[in-house]
């Protein structure tokens, strides 16, 4: 199709892709039809691999390559598409294999079983068992996603066409209503009237400080200017996130028209994408989704035959982690040292070079396009009172479900750890769950019944963040938990504020003495009163959450700073500076295993006689324990 001058040819578009997309979007809805190959008569067939990042570290565009070959080498290119999608959202299963119209969910699949899932599956109509999803309970076999835990709670509104289109064909997105709700802004709705309907949505700013997007656009265009941007903050640097990743490597077009829409609602022609250098997938696909918005009209001049222009740059960050707050962001695209400034001036009034700008995460974006579509009404009453819609979590660490999860606000930690991901890894005992990024704290049981949202998050001792959900068990020790959120901070703190640069640093420098045995009492409280002294006095958003970690541990995990302190013990048995390796001479066979394993020759011993470890010698690295076959080594 040439350029798109109104909302007819988009419907135009998704009736040409009608057929192409039933199959998927009756999947969405349907349970598991009876399986029938190729050779049972089955007309169309499309088969879904989860091509993103992850899944690709573990070879999923090669099993779709594979799939693509054997279905030419058949000359079935006619019945059955291969289409390379984003994030399924469960992970820790990938990579994943999607086959419609049966629904049928391949999980861990290899290249290796391309050729069984095209003649078994494909050509025989028969599915192949051992790849279907086992119940960890029932060890039962489930074809339909619909019926595992790990969506049966999950709202998707943000991750909506993530694992459903192609990411690289605009017009699957457009076949899903995508630029439907631009349409509707630039021919039927003022600017003024776009503010109103996402201030009446309740929609908050999902980067992690929760402040109201439609109110934050209305300052935006009250500001007057020749000149405003829209920036996509796309810069996610918390350990252990991928969230934005995921959505702009599975739906990248609900980015740019999101922009596009708030370019119309404060006046803006320019829109400006920081993302990390370090996603070079999701650079690669959101250009790919600009270039073919450009060429259909959808960016550049008089967008849908209106007066309104608009289009995107794309800037690159070099993973500075400060840079996730909007003003070190601003200054970091102007080619400046990336370092936040005193507020006011907001960036709506001074931001991208003394002009007003506007900036919002790629989570934030994601949810911009549904809530015209489907009315503010419709999004403002999932959720809670105050925190309205759903959240996108990294669900990571100890957990069996580990991945993509999208839950309405509201949803309780203990849905999300012991529904969704099914619990502790190994039958472990739940220690904590680490939210909100290195700003964040780590809540225990007590707090699992904590509904999860932006108010009751703060009040229990952590934040929402971005979405970072580290969940962690019995092994984990606390205060080395601490020790490396501390570090982080360190680390990627810009340096520019003094509590920030020299108090954190004095925090790292005491937790350092206390995992090496050296703590003290005092300690505990110079800890405290610096982590206050640094929330209250640090400059930015960042800086004055950083003593989240290190307050939360000591409130839930008191005990545990002083059986480090006092006793020179941890419970955990993980500071290593704190451990004591015993030889049991009665289970001990001699068989020097260990000794000759043993680097700091710590190990003595004559061979089929009990050996001894000379403490003094011992650098606990722990090889004795890991090659000792009799369980004779122990550790406290």
């Amino acid at each position: 199709m040439d350029k798109i001058t109104s909302p007819e040819d988009l419907l135009k578009i998704k009736n040409a892709y009608a057929e192409r997309m039933k199959l998927r979007e009756d999947a969405l809805k349907s349970t598991p039809k009876t399986v029938s190959g190729l050779n049972a008569g089955t007309k169309k067939m499309q088969i879904l691999c989860c091509c993103d990042t992850n899944c690709a570290a573990s070879h999923g565009d090669k099993i779709a390559d594979s799939l693509s070959e054997l279905v030419k080498s058949a000359k079935v290119s006619d019945k059955v598409d291969i289409i390379k999608t984003g994030c399924f959202g469960f992970c820790e299963k990938g990579p994943i294999v999607k086959i419609v119209p049966d629904n049928t969910f391949y999980t861990e699949v290899k290249p290796e079983d391309a050729e069984e899932i095209f003649k078994t599956h494909v050509m025989g109509g028969k599915r192949v068992e051992r790849l279907l999803f086992e119940d960890p309970k029932t060890h039962q076999r489930i074809p339909d996603s619909k019926d595992m835990n790990f969506y049966r709670k999950q709202m998707r509104i943000a991750l909506r066409n993530c694992g459903v289109i192609d990411p690289e064909d605009i017009n699957e997105y457009i076949s899903r209503d995508g630029y439907k709700a631009l349409a509707m802004c630039l021919t039927k709705m003022t600017p003024k009237d776009v503010i109103e309907t996402v201030k009446k949505s309740g929609l908050r700013g999902r980067g992690g400080a929760g402040f109201p997007t439609g109110l934050k656009w209305e300052f935006a265009s009250k500001s007057v200017s020749d000149v405003k941007y829209v920036v996509c903050n796309a810069d996610e640097g918390d350990p252990g996130a991928f969230m934005d990743r995921s959505l702009m490597e599975g739906d990248p077009n609900s980015i740019i028209e999101a922009m596009a829409i708030c370019g119309y609602a404060i006046g803006s022609e320019n829109g400006l994408v920081y993302i990390r250098a370090e996603y070079p997938h999701a650079v690669k696909r959101l250009k790919l989704a600009r270039e073919q918005a450009r060429k259909l009209g959808l960016l550049g001049k008089n967008i849908f035959g209106s007066k309104f222009s608009f289009d995107i740059d794309i800037r690159y960050g070099a993973g500075a982690f400060v840079c996730g707050e909007e003003t070190a962001l601003i200054h970091s695209m102007e080619g400046k040292r990336g370092e936040p400034t005193l507020k006011p001036p907001f960036p709506a009034v001074k931001g991208y070079l003394g002009k007003p700008t506007n900036v919002n995460n790629v989570e934030t974006w994601a949810n911009i396009p549904p809530i015209f579509l489907n009315g503010p009404e419709w999004f403002s009453k999932i959720g809670t009172e105050k925190s309205k819609g759903t959240k996108v979590f990294a669900l990571a660490g100890k957990i069996n479900n580990e991945g993509l999860v999208e839950v309405p606000m509201g949803t309780t930690l203990r849905e999300v750890i012991y529904d969704i991901g099914e619990g502790i890894k190994g039958g472990k005992k739940f220690k904590a769950v680490q939210t909100g990024g290195p700003s964040g704290g780590c809540l225990t049981e007590k707090d699992l019944d904590t509904p999860i949202d932006y108010d009751n998050l703060m009040a229990a001792g952590s934040i929402m963040g971005s979405g970072g959900m580290i969940v962690m068990d019995e092994d984990n020790c606390m205060v080395a938990i601490a020790k490396f959120y501390l570090e982080f901070i360190v680390s990627e703190s810009c340096g520019k504020c003094t509590p920030c640069r020299v108090g954190n640093k004095r925090m790292l420098e005491i937790l350092n003495r206390i995992v090496d045995g050296k703590g003290e009492m005092d300690d505990l409280k110079k800890m405290r009163t610096l982590a206050n002294v640094i929330k209250d006095c640090a400059l930015c958003g960042l800086g004055q959450t950083s003593p989240n970690p290190v307050l939360s541990t000591l409130d839930n995990f008191y005990d545990e700073y002083v059986a480090h302190v006092k006793d020179k013990t941890c419970p955990a048995k993980h500071c290593q500076n704190l451990l004591t390796y015993t030889i049991n001479p009665e289970k001990c066979q001699g068989c020097t295993a260990c000794a000759k394993t043993c680097p700091g020759n710590a190990i003595v011993g004559s061979p089929r006689k009990p050996h001894t470890i000379i403490p003094d010698k011992c650098i606990k690295c722990g090889m004795c324990l890991s090659r000792c076959k009799f369980g004779a080594i122990s550790v406290c």
